[in-house]
């Protein structure tokens, strides 16, 4: 892929070793008139709805996320050196059955025995698989799934590959250790709900609902691959491996989507995963919202109101979106049971 090589390239291109931030941003909406840009403020209205986000990841109070980072600046630079050379140590690598996994899910001649068997050629991902279908978020009934085949039947091609996704990316996020547990804990949650936020809306604009759903996603994982090459950094560093919750919010807001880019690109993903994630990143004015700009909006505010956090008001929420009233609810709604039944579930997911 030459053209994005070149673009993920020309992200870190700097003469500096430690480059200033930019004003990146996780929530991106395009002004509907350029020329009436400066008094739109669905982007301060964004931008606050992410600070909340921070906050309720890292577990810290606002004034902690804006702590002084002069001190950090070796730190940052090797961070950014190991992003623009693709040598991020904790980059998952792309598992073993996914590429066979997704040409079996576009070809539409694929049988149902087809997938079981490429899902049961991997026994980890068998058992990640059956934990997910089990779960709250993904379970169409009361009743447990108890095989692969049956996973499949009820799940539907749709609903499986929604499944595979959160199965091959669920181990990736599972804590290594209780510094991250309440981190990793956090994004998952956020991850699927942004992800389920983002299939919903495809599904009312008729696009691809599990490919928005894959990339809704990434970002979760995006972001503890950032934390955790940040610690490797640290550690070889200095005498704390743990970073200050103010270096890692200042880490995530800056390359969390050129890390999305790089796992699209790591793990080969098709071309449109890409173009979803850019699409998120830089809108263009009056370009139309994506699935996965309002989904991870829609999203991130659900899961902080599930968790009683500071967030964006109820009235705003149209301010930052492109939905209708009714669109919005409905999307509220389904993602309002899906955390309710998660929180009272035993199933790990």
């Amino acid at each position: 892929m030459p053209g994005f090589l070149s673009w993920i390239s020309g992200l870190f291109s700097t003469s500096q070793s430690a480059p200033p931030a930019p004003e990146a941003r996780l929530f991106n909406p395009a002004p509907e008139d350029p020329a009436n840009a400066p008094q739109d403020t669905g982007p301060q209205l964004a931008q606050q709805l992410e600070d909340h986000l921070f906050c309720w990841l890292l577990d810290a109070e606002p004034r902690a996320l804006k702590a002084d980072l002069s001190t950090s600046g070796d730190v940052l630079g090797e961070l950014h050196q190991r992003l623009s050379n693709n040598r991020v140590d904790e980059l998952p690598r792309q598992p073993m059955s996914l590429p066979m996994l997704m040409r079996a899910l576009s070809d539409e001649s694929a049988d149902r025995q087809r997938l079981t068997d490429i899902i049961l050629g991997d026994p980890s991902l068998t058992d990640q698989l059956l934990q997910i279908a089990n779960s709250p978020y993904f379970r169409p009934g009361d009743h447990s799934i108890e095989s692969v085949d049956q996973a499949v039947f009820v799940l539907g091609v749709d609903g499986i590959r929604n499944v595979i996704a959160a199965a091959v990316m669920r181990p990736m996020m599972a804590a290594r250790n209780s510094r991250e547990a309440l981190f990793g804990q956090r994004a998952w949650r956020w991850g699927l709900t942004c992800a389920r936020a983002s299939e919903l809306i495809a599904k009312i604009h008729g696009e691809d609902t599990s490919g928005h759903f894959m990339v809704g996603l990434l970002p979760s994982l995006a972001y503890i691959t950032i934390r955790r090459e940040l610690q490797r950094i640290c550690r070889s560093r200095t005498t704390s491996a743990e970073p200050e919750p103010a270096l890692i919010r200042h880490a995530l807001a800056r390359y969390q989507w050129a890390t999305c880019q790089l796992l699209a690109n790591e793990w080969d993903l098709p071309p449109k995963y890409h173009a979803y994630l850019l699409a998120a990143e830089r809108p263009a004015p009056r370009q139309k919202h994506t699935p996965l700009t309002d989904g991870m909006v829609i999203g991130t505010r659900e899961v902080l109101r599930h968790a009683h956090q500071r967030n964006l008001a109820e009235e705003d929420l149209p301010r930052v979106v492109r939905l209708t009233d009714d669109q919005i609810s409905n999307v509220r709604r389904a993602l309002q049971t899906m955390l309710r039944e998660g929180g009272r579930s035993t199933v790990r997911s």
